[in-house]
């Protein structure tokens, strides 16, 4: 599915940034333009890996932004203070997001933990 990644915050570390490494992955779309210029980027379905590295090097820089897939199901919102928040109309569609990230709600087992704690 189509997906919009939407840069929001940058300059804010301009010291740890690398705008160059983001140019020339940029330029390798054919696009010239500056962050300023174009702050957000469309990846086709196919271009997951191309996502991901988008996402690692704006990560790099301490940028933030939206991650904004097509279908609208989770959206996601990335901050240069170094957290996620997701968004969504329904519960349900936060599951593959926290099962992805290794925090499904785990059912503790509460007659383990009365033995342990004797």
């Amino acid at each position: 599915m189509p997906t919009l990644v939407w840069m929001t915050e940058w300059d804010i570390w301009q010291s740890g940034e690398n705008l160059h490494l983001y140019y020339k992955l940029r330029q390798s779309y054919g696009d010239h333009r500056l962050l300023h210029e174009a702050p957000g980027h469309l990846f086709l379905k196919h271009e997951a890996e191309d996502l991901a590295s988008f996402l690692q090097v704006a990560m790099l820089n301490c940028w933030g932004g939206y991650i904004l897939p097509h279908a609208n199901s989770v959206n996601a919102f990335f901050s240069h203070d170094e957290y996620f928040n997701f968004y969504t109309k329904r519960e349900e569609s936060l599951a593959g997001v926290r099962k992805l990230l290794g925090a499904d709600p785990v059912e503790r087992d509460t007659s383990r933990a009365a033995t342990e704690s004797k």
